[in-house]
């Protein structure tokens, strides 16, 4: 088998090796880092609770553990478990279909290859986060400070009472302006640090894992800004609803966020974003590619394997022809 016929899958892949492979990557990803995710989220909120007013990562992790226990780390980790698992599998196999379309049977290594890769990151970002939506508004929800839900499905229904449906897709087109620049960095870094780390493009999860977490950084640092207005927009807080019944767009949450913190609102928890996002993707990519790599060893050998209930003589009839 060739490197190439690991990088792209073989070609009796179907789309559920990818779906596989990308769903069991999401989940990982997003619940191995999730209390990183809960302390990013109480540090972007515009007016903060006094005792959720932190000062730093550390400060933060200490202070829920210490006065909510570490149990609050993880609130509204179910709804994202049951997001990031379908949302995920329609990413990584929309992705791989279309960057292999995309480059046309081209090298991988032409001058259109990051166009292309950009181009289908930006697709499979509409389909992951038409899914992811409405379950990172419930789990934003559970993450702020002394929130009112007792679990995600009384969250859920809660908001679905008092606000709609609408509600589940308020931050989606700021979602999306965040996620389609982000995931289209994220894949365009990655495919970089691949060319420069694994041009061979054999299976090699330390650069895997380095290139992930590379991309990761970059374009989680980039795409803060809109990263807080996303929160303001799944969270509605309460200090943002004095003048509006409900904060609508990604305008009007600019403008909030710049009311009450000003231009240093928009970087409010980068560091945390950082620190989340890196290792995710990290072994995001790593999980992905593992799967990747399983699988197709795993048909190969069925490919070659000798059927053992024939009888001898025709087992080594077709071993002889195999070799003349």
């Amino acid at each position: 088998m060739s490197d190439d016929d690991y990088e792209a899958l073989p070609e009796t892949s179907t789309v559920s090796t990818h779906m596989l492979a990308g769903a069991a990557a999401g989940i990982m990803e997003h619940c191995v880092m999730y209390p990183v995710d809960c302390v990013k989220t109480r540090m972007q909120c515009l007016v903060p609770d006094p005792k959720a007013n932190y000062r730093s990562l550390a400060d933060a992790f200490y202070r829920i553990v210490r006065y909510e226990g570490i149990g609050n780390t993880l609130r509204g980790i179910n709804a994202l478990v049951v997001g990031a698992g379908p949302a995920h599998a329609m990413y990584f196999a929309c992705y791989e279909k279309l960057k292999t379309l995309l480059h046309g049977g081209a090298s991988k290594n032409n001058a259109l290859a990051p166009l292309a890769n950009g181009a289908a990151g930006c697709f499979a970002t509409v389909l992951h986060d038409a899914v992811m939506n409405p379950a990172d508004v419930v789990k934003q929800r559970m993450q702020v400070y002394n929130s009112p839900y007792k679990g995600c499905m009384d969250c859920f229904r809660t908001v679905y009472r008092t606000e709609g449906g609408i509600a589940f897709y308020r931050s989606f087109t700021t979602q999306l302006a965040m996620n389609i620049p982000f995931q289209s960095i994220h894949f365009v870094m990655y495919e970089l640090c691949q060319d420069l780390l694994n041009k061979d493009r054999e299976y090699n999860p330390v650069s895997h894992m380095v290139s992930g977490g590379l991309a990761g950084a970059m374009a989680a640092a980039v795409t803060t800004p809109l990263d807080v207005c996303k929160t303001l927009l799944n969270t509605q807080e309460k200090c943002a609803l004095t003048k509006h019944n409900a904060i609508d767009g990604m305008a009007q949450a600019f403008r909030t966020v710049y009311e009450f913190r000003g231009f240093p609102g928009f970087f409010r928890g980068v560091n945390a974003r950082i620190v989340y996002q890196m290792p995710s993707t990290a072994l995001s990519w790593s999980v992905y590619e593992f799967f990747k790599y399983f699988i197709t060893q795993r048909q190969t050998i069925e490919e070659h394997y000798i059927d053992f209930d024939q009888p001898l003589k025709a087992r080594v009839g077709s071993v002889s022809a195999a070799e003349t």
